[in-house]
């Protein structure tokens, strides 16, 4: 109980001390709980609501296909169970724009992709539909009211019989805009009125566990031969499904390498703290050697030090993710993905972990440091360590340089080379907190940079997309028009070997200086008519070069699934909506007809841009309008996504680097307890002592951002790969600016702590300090 007081007493002593390295932990800890409960829920919540409500394993697109048919199919080997839907997409006409809703039947008897029921019941009946909750609640409509669609120059009117969720739309589009895209059911009786006859378009598949999903739909597409057979999708290759496995996947590894950094850092400073701990404590440990305390009790008492430490630490850690992160991810979570009901809590479990991985380096410290003391005679340990012998510096041996440095410097250089293993081991925590503040300021000036690109990129004012037939001919322009140019949009699928990949492939003349393109040495790029223009984002995950073939097959229907190989005329840096870009004549020399869809607009002043915009509205041939505002969405989107992961990493990395430095300087003013005294007796003014330790810590930091700097630029370099995919390039480029900031930080907290640690200096013991064996 004694030694337990003295735990206590020595703690209350250096508290200061004891909360920086509390704080070190609390980081760990933080980020450990934090993404550790997270990632776990995500997991486990997705994959029992993919069980539950039956994600199909496989789609298969038809022109038509009967029930007969379907019920043929059933017999494919490795179809545990299939049902037919007819899919067809519509529009809803509102105030001042369009929204698009994605509207399916609902089989009668449905078990894949059921519907999760948030209010009401399933459309039994002609004229019901089953809406999707979201896009209810962004436009006040409730169970019962009515509605109105438009599709194919059919005007319909639904009764809305409930609101719901899907598991097949958990992520709709990459900025879960629910507010001009919509999901709906139906129920099978309403199929003849939208088309004449009744037909599917669509069949899902629930695969006999563990069979092959490529091969059955090899078999699949073998049986459909005739059939007006289309396209397949694989569960895997669907958006929601890859991007939230992604994501899973993301999260996953950042809960254990972020965590295992941040717990790294905090057991050297803690192993460097337990060892000058003891070693200044011998004379104590002699002490209670003398007067029959065992050894083991002795070992005990001081490896309570760092377990207090990890248990304040970890549970300080795990509050403030209760309270922040889990909050913070939470909201984050809710505007990525729909999942519904699902809730975020901190797993308490994860406590111990951060307990006993931040507790077990103090504990092999102290047991390091403590039995080598714990070996001596009480006598022998009650007497200070003699000073270590020092050897001359290479520098001293330089004649005409040792003599024209400063008392004060030469006093630094020693020794700093006197502890060459701690100075270095005390750099590590600085060094990685500094690559931390990096990379954490990087990141975020990265996701900056994406939303400014888009004004750079894109120069024009309006972009119109007219209805489906409507010829470029026979359209007119309003006056105030600067410029203006026609463009194309396919859908496409990118393939190369065994993989396929999702993209959008745009047409636009050769003189289009309404969309700018860029290399990742940010020189401008042009279009010609002899290849075409790969995003670097598909380029870095397939490794695209200038002058390669790749190929590119049209998925819409009306193209009948063609491929085509295009030669790589250039790699585009496309931060956002990454697509492949040619021109009308390279698309005519594969024999496909272009047909403009949309314009882009340039008015010549932001009046004109009023009357041109209102020209457009009222034109009938238009489908919608959007602006350069609808482009900044998606970049803002992600920004908002990410921003407060960086911004608690950015925190978190100062309140890391703040504890790592004033850890170490509080430790090397320890281990200069006997040189500092013998200035104090000899005259040295208190401001000067302390400026010989400012030099010394500046001079450590200054060795520890050096290191940093090239470090930085490869952790850098891999969180832009984790974060990037095929639809999303980053920067992968520190900016100069991020790279001085985060220096200047380092060493203003350096400054910080030696500000801190002054009263250190002014309470050393002169007497005790110079007591030794000689």
């Amino acid at each position: 109980m004694k030694l337990f007081s003295k735990l206590l007493r020595d703690i209350k002593q250096s508290i200061v001390q004891f909360i920086a390295l509390a704080l070190v932990v609390a980081v760990g800890a933080f980020f450990y709980a934090g993404l550790n409960s997270y990632s776990n829920k995500h997991r486990t919540y997705s994959e029992a609501y993919f069980k539950e409500h039956n994600l199909s394993d496989l789609n298969v697109y038809y022109s038509q296909i009967s029930k007969d048919d379907v019920a043929g199919l059933s017999e494919v080997k490795g179809i545990h169970k299939i049902e037919g839907r007819y899919t067809f997409d519509a529009t809803q006409v509102l105030e001042n724009y369009k929204a698009s809703l994605k509207i399916h039947s609902l089989p009668v008897n449905n078990e894949i992709n059921t519907p999760t029921m948030i209010e009401g019941s399933i459309p039994s009946k002609k004229g019901e539909i089953l809406l999707d909750s979201h896009y209810a609640k962004e436009h006040h409509y409730r169970v019962g009211d009515e509605i109105n669609i438009r599709t194919d120059d059919k005007n319909l009117k639904f009764t809305i019989s409930g609101l719901c969720e899907n598991v097949e739309y958990l992520k709709k589009n990459p900025t879960q805009d629910h507010k001009t895209h919509g999901v709906a059911y139906i129920a099978e009786e309403t199929i003849p009125e939208i088309r004449d006859g009744f037909y599917y378009n669509e069949i899902m598949i629930d695969a006999q566990e563990g069979y092959d999903i490529d091969q059955l739909g090899k078999s699949i597409e073998g049986q459909s031969k005739h059939l007006p057979y289309l396209d397949q999708t694989s569960k895997e290759r669907t958006y929601g499904y890859s991007q939230i496995k992604q994501t899973i996947y993301n999260n996953s590894m950042m809960s254990k390498v972020i965590p295992l950094v941040l717990f790294l850092i905090s057991a050297i400073i803690l192993f460097l703290t337990m060892s000058r701990t003891i070693d200044s404590e011998r004379n104590q440990v002699g002490i209670m050697k003398a007067l029959g305390v065992k050894n083991r009790n002795i070992m005990l008492h001081y490896m309570g030090y760092p377990v207090l430490v990890g248990i304040v630490g970890s549970i300080i850690g795990c509050i403030m993710a209760a309270l922040v992160f889990i909050p913070l991810v939470t909201a984050s979570s809710a505007r990525s993905y729909t999942l519904p009901d699902i809730t975020f809590s901190l797993s308490w479990y994860s406590l111990i972990p951060s307990i006993i991985f931040s507790s077990a380096f103090g504990l092999l410290s102290c047991y390091l440091s403590g039995r080598t003391i714990l070996k001596e005679r009480a006598a022998q340990a009650m007497r200070p360590k003699p000073p270590k012998k020092m050897k001359k510096l290479l520098i001293e041996r330089v004649p005409g340089i040792w003599s024209r440095i400063s008392y004060s410097y030469k006093l630094i250089l020693r020794n700093i080379f006197l502890n060459k293993q701690k100075a270095l081991a005390s750099s590590i925590g600085v060094v990685v907190s500094t690559v931390l503040l990096i990379t954490a300021l990087g990141t975020q000036s990265s996701l900056i940079k994406i939303a400014n690109q888009i004004e750079d990129v894109y120069t024009y004012d309006l972009r119109v997309d007219y209805k489906l037939g409507t010829s470029s001919d026979t359209l007119q322009l309003p006056s105030g028009i600067k410029n203006s140019y026609f463009t194309s949009t396919f859908p496409v699928e990118f393939i190369k070997g065994g993989e396929k990949e999702n993209a959008t492939l745009v047409v636009t003349e050769k003189e289009n200086n309404l969309i700018h393109f860029f290399d990742k040495n940010d020189n401008r790029l042009s279009l010609e008519n002899n290849g075409v223009l790969v995003p670097q984002s598909y380029a870095d995950n397939y490794h695209i070069a200038e002058g390669d073939i790749i190929q590119i097959k049209f998925t819409a229907p009306e193209l009948k699934n063609k491929s085509v190989d295009m030669k790589v005329l250039n790699i585009s840096t496309q931060y956002t909506n990454p697509s492949f870009y040619i021109t009308p004549a390279y698309l005519k020399s594969f024999n496909i007809d272009y047909s403009p869809t949309s314009l882009l607009v340039e008015a010549n002043s932001s009046t004109d841009l009023v009357s041109v915009r209102n020209f457009f509205e009222q034109d009938h041939h238009v489908d919608t309008i959007a602006d350069k505002n609808d482009l900044k969405k998606s970049a803002q989107y992600m920004l908002k996504q990410n921003s407060f992961i960086f911004i608690m990493f950015i925190i978190c990395a100062v309140v890391l680097s703040f504890g790592a430095i004033y850890t170490i300087s509080s430790i090397n003013i320890y281990e200069r307890n006997r040189e500092l005294a013998t200035l104090k007796v000899l005259g040295y003014q208190k401001h000067k002592i302390n400026r010989l330790i400012f030099f010394e810590n500046i001079i450590l930091t200054t060795f520890a951002v050096i290191v940093a700097l090239p470090i930085s630029g490869y952790i850098y370099t891999m969180i832009v790969k984790a974060l990037s995919s095929t639809h999303q390039q980053i920067p992968d480029k520190l900016n100069i600016f991020i790279m001085l900031v985060s220096v200047i930080l380092a060493f203003l907290l350096t400054i910080l702590s030696n500000l801190l640690l002054r009263r250190k200096v002014t309470k050393i013991n002169m007497i005790e300090s110079l007591k030794s064996i000689e």
